[in-house]
């Protein structure tokens, strides 16, 4: 991502508003807003390789504790008074109970003594089994709303996850594609934080109607840092 930094504010987090609020985008792939204290992630997607291992296609089952590693590593540093995971926490509806017992004592570590909300997702529309927190279809919060699906047409102040955002641009002959935030300033699209995750180009019908390119930024997540690009530039 290096190659990036000539046309980009480089930082290991930016500062964006949004929709009226003060809103830190890291590079990790959380949102943090810090006078509500309240720390914002999507798509942890757990358990995706149990899931396929129940369905048959054996994968690496080493997901769910990369993406609790992640997660500890920024509730340990942020150290928020709320939590909102964005909808598709888990990969399927049997995850949260077919949790091993130490992922599940190491969530529940993390949210100790925090709010914490489930967003409903397409993937987990129940509440996780056996998990404390709390569940909601959306949160309302000083004028912004956060769901999992984003809603077609204007929406200001969403804040949505779901569609796993990721950027492209070509610079000297090299294509660099990255997961990123995509925002225009009224709304934000969440990338997914999960570990075992992919990502769907923000040029994609999917996203028609939700931003126009001449407004919007790609904040693309790399390893050194968090890469502002505009949206006339991506590919």
């Amino acid at each position: 991502m290096n190659s990036l930094a000539p046309v980009s504010d480089v930082s290991s987090a930016l500062t964006i508003r949004l929709a009226g609020s003060q809103a830190v985008c890291d590079r990790r792939g959380v949102l943090f807003f810090p006078t509500m204290d309240l720390l914002v992630v999507s798509d942890l997607h757990l358990e995706k390789g149990a899931a396929f291992a129940r369905r048959g296609r054996l994968i690496p089952p080493y997901d769910t504790a990369a993406t609790l590693d992640r997660l500890w590593g920024v509730i340990a540093e942020y150290d928020p008074r709320m939590v909102i995971s964005l909808g598709d926490s888990f990969h399927d509806g049997d995850g949260a109970a077919e949790m091993p017992e130490p992922f599940r004592e190491r969530l529940g570590a993390m949210m100790t003594g925090r709010e914490w909300y489930w967003i409903a997702g397409n993937h987990d529309p129940a509440p996780p089994a056996g998990l404390p927190g709390r569940t909601a279809q959306e949160i309302g919060l000083d004028g912004l709303v956060f769901r999992h699906e984003p809603t077609p047409g204007k929406a200001p102040g969403e804040i949505a996850g779901h569609l796993h955002p990721g950027a492209r641009i070509v610079r000297r002959g090299r294509a660099v594609r990255s997961a990123c935030f995509v925002c225009d300033g009224n709304r934000l699209i969440m990338p997914a934080f999960g570990s075992l995750t992919g990502t769907l180009n923000v040029l994609d019908k999917a996203f028609a109607g939700l931003f126009s390119r001449e407004t919007m930024t790609a904040y693309m997540l790399g390893r050194q840092g968090i890469y502002a690009i505009a949206g006339s530039v991506l590919r």
